[in-house]
């Protein structure tokens, strides 16, 4: 058989890779998962009753730029990661620079404030719980991430679970800020990033076992 002809008998009836399939199976998925770690929100825990007014200060919307910075740099490497021989390359330079700007505004925050302020403005009334409460919020966030993920087929599964379980934490944190009563950026920078990065080691553990394909 010539080699001209044998590469026509393997293109026969090769059909077209739809690229779009993977972005489907995300805006399907993810919806599902925020919506689920909005009602389980509002189920055990409650929408904070000053919601509409605290909206209305800059500080809330700081606030919830934290978790939404660091969910759309999650989003972009979970996207390069999952993603047969590709790297997260800037994806993850990206992903650093929310939380060090709310390291850096805790840090302001508590020069700004007297000694006996400080504990008060790292601690608030909710330190104790609110990893955790952000941790049980990616439940819903979490399955649907590493659904639409394992559509990826990543090569790497550990680094991709990992990326997966924090874009996971970031939504349901987004999810969280309609609850937390916390506005220090002392505090966020502390317990929200604890609370993100739990599910981002559980996502490296189960990423093996989750994202095999």
């Amino acid at each position: 058989m010539k080699t001209d002809d044998l590469i026509s008998l393997l293109s026969t009836g090769v059909a077209r890779v739809d690229r779009k399939v993977a972005l489907r199976r995300f805006a399907r998925a993810l919806p599902l998962g925020f919506a689920g770690s909005l009602v389980l929100m509002s189920i055990v825990f409650g929408v904070r009753h000053d919601l509409l007014t605290v909206a209305q200060t800059p500080i809330f919307w700081a606030k919830l730029a934290f978790p939404v910075c660091v969910a759309l740099a999650a989003a972009l490497a979970v996207s390069r990661v999952g993603r047969p021989g590709v790297r997260g390359g800037y994806a993850w330079a990206l992903l650093v620079v929310p939380f060090v700007a709310v390291w850096a505004g805790g840090w302001i925050t508590l020069g700004a404030a007297e000694p006996a302020q400080r504990a008060t403005l790292v601690l608030g009334l909710s330190w104790r719980t609110c990893p955790f409460n952000i941790v049980l919020l990616s439940v819903p966030t979490f399955a649907a991430v590493f659904w639409a993920a394992r559509g990826l087929a990543p090569t790497r599964p550990r680094v991709a679970g990992a990326a997966a379980g924090l874009f996971a934490s970031a939504l349901a944190t987004i999810a969280y800020c309609a609850h937390c009563p916390e506005m220090s950026p002392a505090f966020w920078s502390v317990w929200y990033a604890i609370g993100m990065l739990l599910p981002a080691a559980i996502g490296a553990w189960l990423g093996p076992r989750l994202l095999r394909w």
